[in-house]
């Protein structure tokens, strides 16, 4: 039978009859799969079959895994509805749990720990103690995530405490299965960030375990194990340096979460390295997986650009000669071009700042307005960061400001003004190119801008009175009208502070 007409919606006491027929010389079952099929696909559209739940119970006598993955999903799906009547199918899961095939003790194992009913999770308790035990590796595997799972409830919280289900976590760090070992980290980081007294701790034996299963795990599993390292704090120098050696393999990997989890690692184990020529050889094997990153998808790229933003800010040697990588293109989305202009500041030195700035110019004239804004504001900082940019930085300030353009112009001069606080008495002479643009002047960052400016050089302007008093034509549409009498009555008359008084009576 197609899957596709599995999907057609049956009332339960019609699959109920169906399920009743199929015991009847149903060789291999054949029948009994297609109308289990037919349940969970009802199940599965949300039409009711939780009538079933008897029938489906006497279905886990029948030993075939297939079978035993559709009695399962369907229990799982109604235990909660049905947690007066769950407790019958305990003596299927046991008799599972023992089950010779290894496939079928998981399985049974994974669904009785999904289940809260708190009959269902004390008959866990002696299986799931041997789970962790097992002979099979993917038994024990699954059986750690099972005490993660249960560790969720309640009750499973308490059950985990008493019987002692994370010390036996805690030996699988040591099996001999990569698989096993990753699904025992996982459960013990999972308890950890549940737990206010379960702390996950290593210690140098455990961790370099830890390292050694790395090149067999999948890419989940090294990404759990990788953020379990920062649980490691290493005694010596030499420890650290020997971790950091070993897993700074990790990245060159293909997948970005295990790169950006080994770069995390790294930069936390630097803070206990001394030789300095293996830090900087560490730095220059970061870059590139970095910048690799950056010919991924938008979305990859973005989370890429967030972290990198938070690693040079650490270690800005890291990417200290890629900042043309950072460039933005013209097709990037403008939360990809936000996050590349922060990371272009942040790495804009002396030596690169006459690649910057005109990357910047050209990023003024973007359609985006925000975009515009900020790539101005970053010219105005490079000026403040770097003071031998200052010039440069103005010179491009003064001819965006002949652009007339509204936004660029009173952005413009919000950073120029900044640059006077940090320059005093360098760069007056364009204050008369400033004083051109006051009609362009709308937004209240930007008129206090230039009233700061005509204030503070007032000496050297002619007319400075007859430019603050165009200031006043628009007064009483300002948003400060109201709070500005307050605050000159309360500074005369509620003041203590004889100086304060007289300045605001002058």
């Amino acid at each position: 039978m197609a899957d596709a007409k599995l999907f057609t919606r049956s009332k339960a006491q019609e699959l109920r009859i169906e399920l009743q027929a199929a015991d009847k010389k149903d060789k291999g079952f054949v029948k009994k799969k297609t109308v289990l099929k037919k349940v969970v696909a009802n199940m599965t559209m949300g039409n009711d079959m939780s009538p079933l739940f008897p029938d489906m119970i006497q279905c886990m006598t029948i030993q075939v895994l297939e079978i035993k993955k559709m009695v399962y999903l369907y229990l799982m799906n109604y235990a909660k509805s049905k947690s007066d009547e769950i407790a019958q199918a305990i003596p299927g899961f046991l008799s599972d749990c023992n089950d010779r095939n290894p496939l079928i003790r998981a399985l049974a194992i994974r669904t009785m720990s999904a289940i809260t009913s708190s009959a269902i999770i004390a008959a866990l308790i002696d299986p799931l103690t041997h789970a962790l035990q097992d002979t099979d590796p993917y038994v024990r595997k699954t059986a750690a995530i099972a005490v993660a799972k249960l560790y969720a409830s309640d009750t499973g919280k308490r059950v985990v405490d008493k019987e002692g289900f994370v010390p036996l976590l805690r030996d699988l760090l040591a099996d001999a299965n990569p698989t096993v070992v990753a699904n025992a980290v996982a459960a013990l980081v999972e308890i950890s960030d549940r737990s206010n007294d379960i702390m996950l701790k290593l210690n140098g034996s455990v961790s370099g375990k830890l390292v050694a299963a790395l090149g067999e795990c999948s890419e989940w599993g090294q990404v759990y194990i990788l953020d379990a390292l920062m649980s490691f704090t290493p005694q010596t120098a030499t420890e650290a340096e020997q971790l950091g050696e070993r897993i700074s393999i990790r990245l060159q990997h293909a997948n970005s979460a295990v790169v950006l989890t080994t770069i995390k690692v790294l930069l936390y184990l630097m803070n206990y390295m001394e030789d300095d020529s293996l830090i900087s050889s560490l730095e220059r094997k970061m870059g590139p997986p970095l910048v690799t990153l950056l010919s991924s998808g938008a979305e990859v790229q973005y989370v890429a650009l967030r972290n990198i933003l938070l690693i040079i800010q650490r270690r800005p040697a890291i990417l200290q000669h890629e900042v043309k990588v950072f460039f933005c293109k013209y097709n990037d989305p403008i939360y990809v071009k936000l996050a590349k202009l922060e990371i272009m500041y942040r790495l804009a030195r002396a030596e690169n700042v006459h690649e910057v700035l005109p990357e910047l110019k050209e990023y003024a004239s973007e359609v985006d307005v925000d975009f515009v804004r900020k790539a101005v504001r970053s010219i105005g900082r490079l000026a403040i960061k770097i003071q031998p940019a200052a010039d440069q930085c103005i010179s491009v300030l003064l001819k965006l400001l002949q652009t007339k353009i509204s936004y660029v112009v009173q952005e413009a001069i919000v950073v120029i003004k900044d640059i006077f606080r940090r320059y005093p008495n360098q760069y007056e002479s364009i204050i008369g190119a400033l004083c051109e643009n006051l009609d362009a002047l709308d937004e209240p960052e930007a008129k206090a801008a230039m009233i700061w400016i005509i204030g503070q050089y007032a000496d050297r302007i002619e007319n400075s009175d007859e430019l603050l008093e165009d200031f006043l034509f628009t007064f009483t549409e300002e948003p400060t009208e109201e709070l500005v009498p307050k605050v000159l009555k309360m500074a005369t008359e509620e003041v203590d502070n004889p100086d304060l008084r007289d300045r605001v009576s002058n």
